[in-house]
């Protein structure tokens, strides 16, 4: 139970629920098994009746209906204590999912992107649902069966010895096996419960990137491919369960041999007892009610058992996650005013898990309300730049500088909420277009989102719809166009009029036509603001005050449209072939 430490802090939480229920367990537990002994005493009468003990019908027949009434109402409260604890318990470990699921999902958002390329969404969907589940069990029903197992263990035992002794020894002969029995099966249980939920999240994230490319596997007619490969790792998957459950499956049937055993040992030897005159025939029914009154609660402790060798297996692949420290984080609480002003001294970037150097010794100065272009081929290291400039990594060598400040310093939420960004792979949440546009900025008017609609040049193709801004769009905007959704993109960037724009090829899947009504738009909107371009297209960085061109991860240009296109290289080459074009 080394993993589950980490979540003991829930039950000084939700201590008092969790005493209530303690305390009401223990009465439930007690008054029903003072059933035996009404049920004891009911037999008692009848034979002592039968044996000429007692002489009148009437008292036999009185005493038993007292014992009846008794039985009745203890059943009655017991069930209705057995409801409260219930209600205690079993609740609180439903608050216990809803915060530990948050605390997930908090860190979750902590994170770097960096944890994102190394982690697949299937395996974090798998644990902050499956596994948190599992979690769930130990502080809900594993707790709640383990205290009527103690408790109604500890009170049978202590009524069984006070009613005979040789006998209680005999009935609790089995439980040393048990025990032995319960140890060894844990460890097994616990190791391949592991193995099952490791396999349990490659399946959620076979099944994850299926459905998030459909359609590229229906473009591709590759779904006899994809079904063969799920029913690989499914087929896997099943294997690791049916191996767990037939470990699983020795506890009830041990459970039964040893209760089993404990009956007979209580009908011969407190048959014996009843003929030697130690004991009366009501507490032989006694102890047999005893017994198989302990049958549940000693049966359901192999699969507590279980719950908890589970438990404790989700919480350790929870841990990993839970313990990991984000590699960006906020340095500064206080909150400074941004102007815009950005610079790169000696900049170098490697990405950890790749290894690959995506930026060498860059050097540039953007002053704050001009634009800068960067342009370069594919893996040249634009990308990097703005994600360095958005502090989604941090430089592993050099130093970027905010308004002559160590961008590392500055209040990174302050930062982030400073840039409009408009990301190269256009992301739409499954929400509305208004909603979708408002993101960032939650108390915008209508009119605001229209406007940035409009700037965006995407307000004519939105009122064409059935139901105008309020359309849904599917999983990540599948409903709408690739230049559908760079423009909504867009419009989302630039609804919070922020101090620092960021355009990440974010015109690629829209006409030249498009393109130059949205370019004379943005630049009305960029007036007096930092702006950032990154493109294939000359004719979206022409008007940039500052052009750079990167190739493997070096300025090899740098200047303005005039004097990059006049002058021999990259540049002046892809002007004449895009003129050519």
């Amino acid at each position: 139970m080394e993993a589950l430490k980490q979540v003991h802090k829930y039950f000084a939480k939700y201590k008092y629920r969790y005493l209530i229920g303690i305390v009401i367990c223990v009465l439930s537990n007690v008054l029903k098994l003072q059933i035996p002994d009404l049920i004891k005493n009911s037999i008692n009468a009848a034979d002592d009746y039968k044996n000429g003990l007692i002489t009148e019908i009437a008292d036999v027949k009185s005493s038993l209906l007292i014992n009846i009434l008794l039985i009745i109402g203890a059943a009655l409260l017991s069930g209705i204590f057995t409801f409260i604890t219930r209600q205690m318990i079993i609740v609180t470990s439903r608050l216990v999912e809803y915060d530990l699921k948050n605390e997930i999902y908090q860190q979750y958002q902590k994170l770097s992107l960096n944890f994102y390329k190394k982690n697949r969404t299937g395996d974090l969907m798998n644990r902050i649902s499956e596994d948190v589940g599992k979690v769930r069990m130990y502080f809900g029903p594993a707790i709640m069966y383990s205290l009527n197992m103690i408790v109604a263990f500890i009170v049978t035992l202590v009524l069984m010895l006070r009613t005979d002794l040789t006998l209680t020894l005999y009935t609790i002969i089995p439980l040393p096996i048990l025990s032995v029995s319960i140890y060894y099966l844990s460890r097994l249980i616990h190791k391949k419960t592991t193995i099952v939920q490791q396999y349990l999240s490659k399946l959620t994230t076979a099944a994850q990137e299926t459905f998030s490319g459909i359609r590229i596997i229906k473009s591709y007619t590759t779904e006899q491919d994809s079904i063969m490969e799920f029913e690989t790792v499914a087929e896997t998957s099943k294997q690791k369960n049916i191996e767990l459950f037939k470990i699983q499956a020795l506890f009830f049937p041990l459970m039964v041999l040893l209760i089993g055993i404990s009956n007979l040992l209580v009908i011969y030897i407190g048959g014996l007892r009843y003929i030697d005159g130690y004991i009366t025939l009501g507490d032989i029914a006694k102890f047999i009610m005893y017994v198989n009154i302990l049958t549940w609660p000693v049966a359901v402790l192999g699969w507590v058992t279980s719950i908890v060798q589970q438990a404790d297996a989700s919480q350790a692949r929870i841990n990993e996650f839970l313990k990991e420290v984000p590699e960006i984080v906020n340095n500064n609480e206080s909150i400074d005013k941004i102007n815009g002003e950005i610079e790169f001294k000696s900049v170098s970037f490697t990405y950890d898990d790749t290894n690959i150097t995506a930026l060498k010794n860059i050097n540039f100065k953007l002053e704050n309300g001009k634009t800068l272009a960067i342009l370069g081929k594919t893996g040249s290291g634009k990308s990097t730049i703005i994600n360095l400039i958005a502090r989604l990594y941090d430089s592993s060598d050099g130093h970027v500088f905010l308004d002559g400040k160590n961008i590392q310093k500055h209040n990174l939420n302050n930062l982030r909420q400073n840039i409009g960004f408009v990301p190269q792979d256009a992301f739409l949440f499954s929400d509305t277009i208004e909603n979708n546009i408002r993101f960032g900025v939650k108390n915008a008017t209508i009119k605001e989102v229209e406007n940035a609609a409009k700037d965006a040049y995407i307000h004519h193709n939105i009122i064409e719809f059935k139901d105008g801004y309020k359309t849904y769009v599917g999983e990540r905007g599948v409903t709408l166009s690739g230049g559908q959704k760079q423009r909504v993109s867009i419009a989302r960037a630039i609804i919070n009029q922020p101090k620092i724009l960021i355009f990440d090829d974010c015109l690629s899947a829209v006409d030249t036509e498009t393109e130059e009504i949205i370019l004379t738009n943005l630049e009305r909107v960029t007036k007096d603001r930092t702006t950032i371009i990154v493109s294939h297209r000359i004719s979206s960085v022409k008007h940039a005050d500052q052009i750079i061109v990167l190739e493997e991860g070096k300025i090899i240009q740098q200047g303005t449209h005039n004097q990059l296109s006049n002058k021999k290289g990259f540049y002046k080459e892809l002007l004449e072939q895009q003129l050519i074009d």
